[in-house]
């Protein structure tokens, strides 16, 4: 069985020479296909006799395909058989690990963030530290997917991690004693008299997480419940199904979204069954640039259905459907680009995003700044499919008053929305009129 999945920002290096001599042949008019197979048997040969060390033909075709997906775009990729076991580990939402989001960086492993609860955060470890050595022993130039293998293991097993972190002089130590991981679990906690919903990433479980805090949330907050907080901010994606049910968690009917394939008949189009879990109570959604993928489907349907005021600054631009595809016994999978979505109202947010009602900023937040860092926008991306032209554009921004400090900004704003409050924002901002419920 085919599983859709609307991949996070990540991208993923391929090997291109073989790619480039095919791509030269392919325009070539007096090649045909089968030529340009003979050209790259041709290649696999020479490679496989003349390197300067053996090399198992396993290795060579890896990373040919890969080669050949991720020239495509930056979210098609290749998954050997071990890659594959590991993408699924991650989409059913647990496993043995310390906690970590990680990305390469200068041959060492550099730290996006920690996940909440997760021994690395309880440990202390920071967004932008970097792991240097693991046991004792040195990562350097270690692959990311072999340094991850060695960072999971048995659950209660201890591990030491060796960081260097910035301000400090000397690497140091941290030893920590791997746990469980639950991969984007949804939180939930009241705010007063408001539910504050938060939803990191869409796995398999992500849909029964928001049902279960919403009925949490119903029973602690009881009769005086005013609405709902949902902070989608710095969620990647994952799941097209999960994004497709908790859109229709919010609503009462109508389409939540639309695929749009290669050919016309490709097209496919999800509506909401009914039945708003929340009983029409008014929805705040918070997005900012790190939201991407599945998180802006929600974002977008809830939106455009008049269901929720968005806030906050215009999301990643992740408008792309991959399919992932086994190849073959014990043979890896295709994370293939296969369709754009489109919102209810009938546009493609790829390389645009969606441009919140109300544009609140953070303010001066080092953490945000890192993260574009590593995650620039999709239309950053090289190779990224090109979007269409969003009518809507991102209107004045709300700041924190220069003589106010708050945790969390635009957290404070939506509750204060929600509340119909004057704004948190500075004096001479306009109030925006509170969310009404549907």
């Amino acid at each position: 069985m085919k599983k859709f999945v609307l991949v996070g920002v990540g991208m993923v290096a391929g090997f291109g020479i073989a790619l480039g001599v095919l791509s030269a042949a392919q325009g070539a008019n007096d090649l045909t296909a089968y030529r340009q197979l003979d050209l790259f048997s041709d290649a696999f040969e020479r490679v496989r006799a003349n390197y300067v060390r053996p090399v198992q033909d396993g290795e060579l075709i890896d990373a040919a395909i890969q080669g050949m997906v991720s020239d495509l775009d930056p979210h098609s990729s290749y998954m050997n058989a071990k890659s594959y076991g590991d993408m699924q580990i991650t989409t059913h939402g647990q496993f043995g690990g310390v906690g970590i989001e990680v990305t390469q960086e200068d041959g060492l492993i550099k730290v996006i963030s920690p996940i909440d609860g997760t021994p690395a955060a309880k440990a202390g470890i920071k967004s932008g530290d970097r792991i240097a050595a693991i046991n004792g022993t040195s990562i350097q130039g270690l692959p990311l997917n072999d340094a991850i293998d060695k960072m999971r293991g048995p659950v209660g097993a201890k591990i030491t991690l060796t960081v260097l972190r910035e301000g400090e002089k000397k690497p140091f130590d941290v030893t920590l004693e791997r746990a469980i991981v639950q991969v984007d679990a949804t939180t939930w906690r009241k705010e007063g008299d408001i539910g504050y919903i938060r939803m990191p990433g869409f796995n398999e479980q992500t849909a029964s997480g928001l049902e279960k805090a919403v009925r949490e949330l119903k029973k602690q907050i009881g009769p005086a419940l005013k609405g709902y907080v949902l902070d989608l901010r710095n969620n990647p994606g994952g799941l097209l199904d999960q994004a497709i049910q908790v859109s229709d968690d919010f609503l009462t009917g109508g389409e939540v979204v639309s695929t749009r394939g290669r050919h016309a008949e490709d097209t496919q189009r999800y509506d909401a069954k009914g039945g708003d879990i929340t009983d029409g109570k008014p929805i705040v959604v918070l997005i900012n640039a790190g939201t991407a993928s599945a998180s802006e489907i929600v974002s977008g349907a809830l939106q455009d259905h008049k269901r929720a005021t968005v806030i906050g600054v215009t999301s990643f631009g992740k408008g792309s459907v991959q399919t992932i595809i086994p190849l073959g016994e014990g043979g890896g999978a295709l994370r293939l680009t296969t369709a754009r979505y489109f919102t209810p109202s009938g546009h493609s947010i790829q390389a645009q995003g969606i441009v919140p009602d109300i544009a609140v900023s953070q303010g001066d937040d080092p953490n945000e700044a890192m993260r574009k860092l590593i995650r620039p926008s999709e239309a950053e991306l090289p190779g990224h499919l090109v979007g269409e032209p969003l009518a809507k554009k991102l209107g004045p921004v709300i700041k924190p008053a220069p003589d106010k400090k708050y945790d969390d900004f635009q957290l404070s704003y939506a509750l204060d929305l929600l509340h119909g409050k004057m704004t948190v924002a500075s004096a001479n901002t306009p109030a925006a009129a509170a969310p009404k419920a549907q």
